[in-house]
């Protein structure tokens, strides 16, 4: 069965995820009110955050300041991508 959410990324009724992306209230948070799409979106975004930053994610630093970006990206509306980055010439 399909689980519909209204994304609070997208602004729109989209397929939600299977499960919470991690446990705790804020994977439940993520489940309840963000679609696959924007999840990946996030998840996207996350890597490069990662490579440009140089982070190591096991760092708590470095898990705060991605936690921090995540909810600017999911639930704030904002795009933070890294400042002077250039995407990749294809």
């Amino acid at each position: 069965m399909t689980h519909l959410v209204q994304c609070a990324r997208l602004g729109t009724e989209a397929e939600g995820l299977d499960q919470p992306p991690f446990p705790g209230a804020e994977g439940q948070r993520i489940y309840e009110n963000i679609s696959k799409e924007a999840w990946q979106g996030w998840l996207k975004l996350q890597t490069m955050l990662i490579n440009e930053h140089r982070l190591t994610p096991f760092e708590p630093a470095a898990r705060t300041f991605l936690a921090a970006e995540r909810n600017k990206y999911l639930f704030g509306g904002a795009d933070p991508t890294p400042e002077g980055y250039v995407p990749p010439k294809a």
